[in-house]
């Protein structure tokens, strides 16, 4: 718990209708990595400054390759069980009045896994399947973004979920401009898009550190591990998306990504 005996205050008064899995020791995590950065700083991101970025990080297609399975010594979340079951989601970002926009979903309540979560478009690969071809397929089979309608540009850090010896690769691919969405009832719930600039927004990101009655892979020397969340219209992202959009914001910002030492690089 933190030291007067509560938890800390996450986003008081916003509603949203995902019931998370929270443990009872919950403390205060750190401010957001881009917490120095002035307003200035954290608007204005068109896509030209997105792959610019892009390509500083070493995440572009024009300077890097997708990586290939994470092994148990090079990510902290696996306990050295080999990659069974691979999925990718694709960022896809789009620009409008000056500012690039992620598109997000929120998953179907009536799926048996991450039921309402907020979750980029993605999914399981097919066999033989690339990540960046599941992540393509998914967003069309999800929320109707064409394949030609999407550039692939790059890529984040693959993860690896508790679900152990799962793994996710996320892709980036960047519309000419805000898609007409149909999405899949059977799938998602709703679709809908966030600026990156409301993401970086003071009050929209926060950081808590969990700790669970089992030891997890990946915690600190007391068994802490951060958990991030930010705050949309009406819903929250967390877990394994928010942990891709943490990265994403951090490349978009030039700033240190807090994970970049614990994920596979």
């Amino acid at each position: 718990m933190a030291p007067d005996g509560t938890r800390p205050a996450r986003f008081e008064g916003h509603e949203y209708p995902q019931t998370l899995p929270e443990p009872d020791d919950i403390q205060v995590g750190a401010l957001a990595p881009w917490s120095t950065l002035s307003v200035t700083e954290r608007t204005g991101l068109t896509l030209q400054l997105v792959e610019s970025r892009l390509r500083a990080a070493l995440r572009h297609f024009d300077n890097s390759v997708l990586p290939g399975d994470p092994s148990a010594t090079d990510v902290a979340d696996i306990e050295g069980r080999p990659i069974t079951r691979r999925s990718a989601v694709l960022a896809a970002l789009f620009e409008e009045d000056g500012e690039t926009h992620l598109v997000l979903t929120r998953r179907s309540f009536s799926m048996r896994e991450h039921r309402g979560e907020v979750a980029l478009p993605g999914g399981r690969s097919d066999a033989g399947e690339s990540p960046t071809e599941t992540a393509l397929r998914e967003a069309r089979e999800e929320v109707g973004i064409r394949e030609s309608s999407v550039r692939v540009v790059g890529w984040l850090s693959p993860i690896v979920t508790l679900a152990l010896g799962s793994a996710i690769w996320p892709v980036i691919g960047f519309l000419d401009g805000r898609p007409e969405m149909v999405s899949d009832p059977a799938e998602v719930d709703r679709a809908f898009t966030v600026p990156l600039a409301e993401l970086l927004a003071e009050g929209t990101f926060l950081e808590e550190r969990w700790r669970r009655e089992r030891a997890r892979p990946g915690a600190d020397a007391d068994g802490y591990f951060p958990i991030y969340f930010y705050r949309v219209p009406g819903d929250l992202i967390w877990g394994a998306t928010a942990r891709v959009v943490t990265e994403l914001l951090c490349v978009v910002t030039g700033v240190e990504w807090p994970e970049a030492k614990r994920a596979w690089p």
